[in-house]
């Protein structure tokens, strides 16, 4: 740490650049939620108290409890959500409820991007006053993300006064402190995007009707030359200290594919960047503060969303020493290079990590309304439920390369890996053929000895070994962004079970014989565990079904956390909780299988 001091004094404002490394504190127990989720368990309430339990369960808000604030990009307004909107907010949503599973104090925060000349045509367009048309946009934010059980803690919108106040002094401060000064930008911007951009990242093109055009060489959309009297934030002055910020922390941007891109990008000059707008040419925005005629650029007035959640400029500390951003990798600059920046200049924190994600197509085509192949969420959760929704995105999505969706792909996923892989190992551990007295059956020792002899054969074992590592499997690759990762080990382990389940066939066994009937306990009580295994561990990507899981098995709230995931404790000679305990009540099919036929033009009626 003396050498990181030493290596920065002549830069105070980056004292932030040493990541820290997490901790888990864990919750406490909660004595009305553990009421409720009896009563829940025993049908005495609707299955949805007993979601709301172990939500309340799971967030601590303790003065003992890490911090942990996790943040989507703010949403465009200037159309209306998609299924690539929806991936944002599920991985950031994945991600908070993974470390309220691991007894973080976690905060959320999404939103909508109200501000900038898209928003001004947009609701030009539209005949309509510009916040009026913000306002029903973010409104179909808010349901799609409701539909699609995104749990977030705080909604921002860039309208709001509490925006506008940050943003005001946010831009005092940079001003004040000389890093923004008055200036010409002249160059290349590109509308759609909201960016400037430099004539190496342009390229000529011919429209459709056979006109040579400009357009941006990343995202292919037209630009335009323009000259004006703007504010200028001094952006060259802080690449040193962000390749350093990068170089000393190399985990900061995750994966690595897109750290090393921002190096690159960074091995060039950077020019100053315009953060401003005359507003002749763009009314709809923040106005500089005491230059009425120059309107804050949008990108900076958005970026600033992160603080004023946390209620920059009074009290953000204790939660901006713990900010992550989940970004799209289209937006990467500006929240790898210029964020950044404007946080050095500001004399605030950076950002401990930057979760950066790819794109997805359809059938193999970027979505464009020309095309018409862009996907409603809505549609989407009604066709295969939000929780086989969610499933599909994080078990599919690849953060570092482009994903492909068509719901031939979402059906198939579905089917076998909920319906009948999962699905079918709890109906099939579950049922009154196998278990009449509906009880956690009791583990025998002798049955499945720690060492290899008993009825026990080494695929067992090694079956043991595989779920037992999942915790720290699931927890490594959530941390990397690589949640597909760890669905794949889950999914792997749960294919283990029904393997272990079918070979030893306790459907064939003699409940008469008290050796078979401890054996058949035994194999039910090993695949009850892997299920409580598979069940606690889902809960961030499925939590819906991940709750019918531990409920039917008779898990409460208090025993669904991260210490919870002590795996069959009576092989290892220590008392289990749940032996002898009764079942929770049969809530029907897992997940029912989705047929095509149903699926096929299926809409939601709720648009």
């Amino acid at each position: 740490m003396t050498a990181l001091t030493r290596m920065f004094s002549h830069a105070p404002h980056i004292s932030c650049l040493v990541m820290r490394s997490p901790c888990c504190i864990l919750t406490s127990t909660k004595t009305l939620i553990l009421r409720l989720s009896r009563h829940a368990l025993h049908g005495r309430l609707p299955r949805i108290y007993h979601c709301q339990a172990l939500r309340c369960f799971c967030t601590d808000h303790s003065q003992s409890s890490k911090p942990y604030y996790i943040t989507t990009p703010i949403f465009y307004v200037n159309a209306s959500p998609h299924i690539g909107h929806v991936y944002s907010a599920v991985t950031a949503d994945c991600l908070h409820r993974f470390k309220l599973l691991q007894g973080y104090n976690s905060r959320f925060s999404t939103g909508t991007d109200e501000h900038g000349l898209k928003i001004q045509q947009a609701a030009s367009n539209a005949g309509e006053d510009p916040l009026n048309f913000c306002t029903e946009v973010s409104q179909s934010f808010k349901h799609v993300f409701q539909r699609c059980g995104i749990l977030y803690t705080d909604y921002i919108r860039t309208t709001e006064k509490r925006h506008r106040q940050a943003v005001e002094h946010f831009w005092t401060v940079l001003h004040s402190k000389g890093f923004i000064y008055k200036g010409t930008y002249e160059g290349w911007y590109s509308t759609p995007d909201e960016s400037f951009l430099t004539p190496t990242q342009v390229i000529d093109r011919i429209d459709s009707e056979g006109r040579p055009i400009k357009v941006s060489m990343e995202s292919g959309h037209k630009v335009e030359w323009m000259k004006e009297d703007n504010y200028m934030f001094r952006l060259s002055d802080f690449r040193t200290e962000l390749l350093h910020w990068l170089r000393l922390n190399p985990n900061i941007i995750r994966p690595v594919k897109f750290h090393h891109l921002v190096l690159q990008w960074l091995e060039d000059e950077i020019p100053d960047l315009s953060v401003s707008r005359q507003k002749s040419r763009l009314q709809w925005g923040i106005p500089v503060p005491g230059d009425p005629e120059q309107v804050i650029y949008v990108w900076l007035d958005a970026l600033v969303n992160y603080l004023t959640v946390v209620n920059y400029p009074q009290n953000h500390s204790q939660w901006w020493t713990s900010v992550h951003h989940v970004v799209g990798k289209d937006i990467l600059k500006f929240h790898a290079i210029y964020w950044p920046a404007f946080l050095l200049a500001a004399g605030l924190p950076l950002p401990q990590t930057i979760f950066v994600h790819s794109h997805w197509t359809v059938e193999g085509k970027k979505m464009s309304k020309s095309l018409g192949n862009v996907i409603n969420p809505l549609d989407a959760v009604e066709k295969f439920t939000a929780d086989g929704l969610r499933y599909f995105l994080l078990r599919q999505g690849v953060p570092d390369s482009d994903c492909d969706y068509y719901d031939d792909k979402v059906i198939k996923m579905c089917n076998s890996e909920l319906a009948d892989t999962l699905g079918g190992l709890l109906n099939r551990c579950t049922a009154l053929s196998l278990n009449p007295t509906q009880v956690y059956p009791h583990f025998c020792n002798t049955c499945f000895p720690k060492e290899l002899r008993g009825k026990a054969v080494s695929e067992d074992y090694r079956m043991l070994e595989a779920v037992s590592a999942l915790p720290v499997l699931v927890e490594q690759h959530f941390e990397n962004l690589h949640i597909y990762k760890a669905l794949e080990a889950v999914s792997a382990c749960v294919r283990l079970t029904n393997t272990f389940v079918q070979r030893h066939a306790p459907w064939k066994l003699d409940r008469k014989d008290p050796e078979d009937q401890r054996w058949l306990d035994t194999i039910l009580h090993v695949s009850l565990e892997c299920l409580r295994m598979y069940g606690i561990l889902l809960q961030p990507v499925v939590p819906d079904l991940a709750d019918k899981i531990l409920s039917r098995l008779g898990v409460t709230p208090e025993e669904r956390n991260w210490d919870s995931l002590k795996f069959l404790m009576r092989y290892e000679g220590r008392d289990c909780g749940l032996e002898g305990r009764a079942l929770g009540p049969d809530l029907g099919v897992l997940f029912n299988r989705l047929e095509r036929s149903q699926v096929k033009g299926r809409k939601s009626k709720s648009q």
